[in-house]
């Protein structure tokens, strides 16, 4: 049995989505207030039946409170005598639920009968709905009416009995149906379950619910799984500070006698192992007793002296009791061997819990948990034995919920963590390899590290989703990235469609290069693609020292070479994230060569070539041939527009090197007769947005030198000429970026033309997407609608 997705509605920022799950671990990824802590708290609170009072009006989505507010404002203008709506349909299409869609075969029937929606199932999905609702719409009618005429009178008395006709700012409870549910939500409302038919399993909107659909009596997923949460605020503190409930619960001495209370515990149920255990305390309790006799034998003869006790006084005694968790109970019950050794010359060297990091307290915190969830699920030792647990079989699924594990953890124990985490879960023999029994792990984390160590089918993308005409909240959505990245690698069959072979190399490829880079780009608000080492030095700095709004804003630069991005597409198109693509023009002269093709057609090759107008060039740069502006001939790439640059519904753009004036004679750039060349790459772009600077720069060596020797010469045509030769020949043009960093002021450093208009791009999509005017909402109403039709 597996829960392979959960639709959630109305729930915060989830307005509608789908999470599917993966078979073993799914990890929530996204930018920050994306969504994915709103997706864990719904499966806490509505999947967790203690949870479930925990549901505040706060949790609803703003956008369906102007529905919400309607169906109170009709209730208040209608009136007892007229046609009421006090059915629940209008109520549950603005309130919070859940889907729950199980995979289940036929061996697990008498697990899930009572979900059965038609005697003719025979495996495969089954559904249930946890849905917020009134208890009765009547009856909240009546009190919510009943309120707001009790303060409407209230209000009405006391002006008519004041002299004084001005307005007042009071407002008494309640002002709306929104102020009476803040009160009494929990009062007037419960969760209540519904059974789905497996039919509209992947209807969109979900299938609604119906008069002949009937609300289920009982929790539907009591006994089909068990719930374990571990919380982001795990409560760990300095050492220093206090010892409060809050901190100390959540140490590894509270969780052993936790542990050792009902697992281990010798006092109940023993067993015959326990026996030895027993004996040893009783001894203990014996000749501590006869101790504590001898120790007060002088005192208790005093009180004899005294004429106490009497002849017909009750005897004092005094009586010990030994219990082994009291043993547990103390602040030196965990202590860390600091010297690593069990010699009694050694003894002293131990260190209470309290003094270890906090790193190693969160790691030891989480992955005892995972243990004793573990074997709480499995019932194993003195648990299993217990009257509450005797006639309940176990469940055949185990839901792990784990909130952003990476905190007070570097790097490496992150990974390490993760990798163990369900490892760890299935350390039983019942488990293992075995199907009786599923474990299914949920992990929400903000880590790079921890996403670079998972399987990235498991990924589920939270993507921000911005507002348009209708929708006038920010909603999200959740992507699976199995689609782009769930491709398994094979050779290609014989016939096999190039197409799909080509789609499926791309993958492996965006799958290999993300394994061997951060994953950061999951958290990102914007991505920069970048050619090479030279712009992964230098971009940052043009961001820093001439677009400082940039640099306040979560930006990923991968470096992957511009003519490679291609290859990253369906994943950047899957983020949605506005994405600058930082590449070269790759340009090419065409030659014939001797001999004909299979089409009786001449061969050509191609070489590397300055680029220039009206020559017949091409371009070899992939990205710029398949994505933007996706021409082939040199003279159209260089002549295309900002909007043919631009693509992926605006959320795309390239920047490459195109014309540029440079004032090459005279240095200045406000010359009336500036020059217009291509440059070939970006060092030499860098050289001509920077002429009068180069000219000045002495004392350099390799590139750099011989950058600057190239704006010595007579022409600007000879320049471009050194400067191409130059760059074939060298291959260290990260040496070149280095020497520009050590500039004594780095405002003189300026971008390349089209690095600059790259960047004054993603400025304004990034501000356009943060701060959506109202006239502009229909435009990106069109831009979101095209979004999802692409999709």
């Amino acid at each position: 049995m597996k829960i392979v997705h959960i639709d959630i509605q109305n729930f915060r920022k989830l307005k509608s989505c789908r999470i599917e799950l993966a078979e073993t671990s799914t990890i929530f990824v996204g930018a920050n207030n994306s969504g994915k802590t709103s997706a864990m708290d719904a499966l806490i609170m509505f999947l967790k039946k203690a949870k479930r009072k925990e549901i505040s009006t706060t949790d609803i989505t703003l956008s369906n409170w102007a529905g919400i507010e309607k169906i109170g404002t009709d209730w208040l203008t209608l009136g007892e005598d007229q046609q009421l709506d006090l059915t629940l349909d209008s109520w549950r299409e603005q309130l919070p639920s859940i889907d729950v869609w199980l995979e289940v075969d036929e061996s697990k029937l008498h697990y899930v009968r009572h979900l059965l929606p038609t005697l003719d199932w025979d495996g495969g999905l089954l559904g249930a709905r946890l849905i917020l609702e009134p208890r009765d719409p009547e009856e909240l009618y009546k009190a919510y009416s009943s309120a707001r005429s009790a303060a409407t009178k209230t209000m009405a008395c006391r002006q008519s009995g004041s002299d004084d006709n001005s307005s007042s700012s009071l407002a008494l409870w309640p002002t709306s149906m929104r102020d009476f549910l803040d009160r009494k939500l929990q009062s007037y409302f419960t969760i209540n379950a519904y059974v789905l038919d497996p039919e509209l399993a992947n209807n969109t909107p979900s299938q609604p619910i119906t008069e002949y659909m009937e609300a289920m009596e009982g929790d539907p997923f009591d006994g089909l799984f068990k719930i374990d949460i571990i919380n982001a605020q795990r409560g760990f503190s300095d050492p220093n500070s206090g010892e409060g409930a809050a901190n100390s619960d959540r140490r590894l001495s509270a969780q052993l006698r936790s542990y050792f209370d009902k697992h281990l515990n010798p006092n109940e149920l023993p067993e015959a192992s326990d026996l030895d255990a027993l004996e040893a305390m009783e001894a203990a309790r014996s000749a501590f007793d006869e101790k504590l006799k001898s120790s007060f034998s002088n005192a208790i003869g005093e009180l004899e002296g005294l004429n106490y006790p009497g002849f017909s006084d009750p005897q004092i005694l005094l009586s010990s009791k030994v219990n082994p968790l009291e043993g547990l109970n103390h602040d030196s019950a965990v202590q860390f061997n600091v010297l690593r050794t069990d010699t009694p010359s050694t003894a002293g060297f131990c260190l209470p819990e309290k003094y270890n990091g906090l790193g190693y307290q969160n790691l030891i915190s989480m992955i005892f948990n995972l243990i004793r969830f573990r074997d709480e699920w499995m019932r194993v030792g003195k648990a299993g034995k217990r009257e509450e647990n005797s006639s309940k079989p176990i469940e055949p699924l185990h839901l792990m919920l784990i909130e952003e594990p990476e905190a007070h953890l570097h790097a490496q124990v992150q990974q390490v963590f993760i990798k163990k985490a369900y490892s760890v879960l299935r350390a039983h023999t019942d488990l293992g390899n075995k199907e009786q029994f599923s474990t299914q792990m949920l992990v929400s984390t903000h880590s790079s590290h921890i996403t670079h160590e998972v399987d990235f089918t498991g990924l589920r993308y939270f993507r921000r989703k911005q507002v348009s005409a209708v929708q006038e909240v920010p909603y999200a959505c959740v992507v699976n990235m199995s689609a782009v990245f769930g491709l398994e690698p094979r050779r290609r069959p014989k016939g096999q469609d190039p197409e799909e072979q080509k789609r499926i190399e791309t993958a492996q490829f965006a799958t290999r290069y993300l394994r061997t880079t951060h994953c950061d780009l999951f958290f990102a608000d914007a991505a920069i693609l970048i050619e090479g080492p030279a712009e992964r030095m230098l971009v940052p700095h043009f961001i820093r020292h001439h677009h400082p709004e940039l640099d306040r804003s979560y930006i990923s630069l991968l470096e992957i070479g511009g003519s490679h991005a291609h290859r990253l597409r369906p994943l950047i198109e899957a983020l949605g994230i506005p994405t600058l693509i930082i590449t070269d023009l790759d340009s090419l002269e065409k030659k014939v060569t001797e001999g004909k093709n299979a089409d009786d057609e001449p061969k050509f090759k191609t070489n590397k070539v300055r680029p220039q107008k009206g020559q017949n060039q091409l371009t070899g740069n992939d990205t710029l041939k398949t994505w933007a502006p996706g021409k082939t001939d040199l003279d159209g790439v260089i002549e295309a527009s900002p909007e043919e640059k631009t693509t992926s519904c605006g959320k795309v753009r390239v920047a490459y090197p195109s014309l540029t004036k440079v004032a090459f004679a005279s240095g200045d750039e406000q010359s009336a007769n500036p020059e217009i060349v291509i440059p070939y790459t970006f060092e030499d772009a860098l050289v001509l947005a920077n002429i009068p600077l180069f000219k000045n720069m002495f004392g350099q060596t390799g590139l750099t030198k011989k950058m600057a020797a190239s704006t010595q010469v007579a022409t600007i045509e000879d320049a471009c000429d050194a400067m191409f030769e130059a760059l074939n020949k060298s291959a260290k043009k990260a040496e070149m970026a280095l020497d520009l960093l050590y500039l004594t002021d780095p405002l003189t450093l300026k971008p390349p033309l089209y690095i600059q208009e790259g960047l004054d791009w993603l400025k304004g999509t990034l501000e356009e997407l943060a701060h959506q005017p109202q006239s502009e909402k229909p435009q990106l109403a069109k831009i979101l609608a095209a979004e999802d039709v692409e999709a």
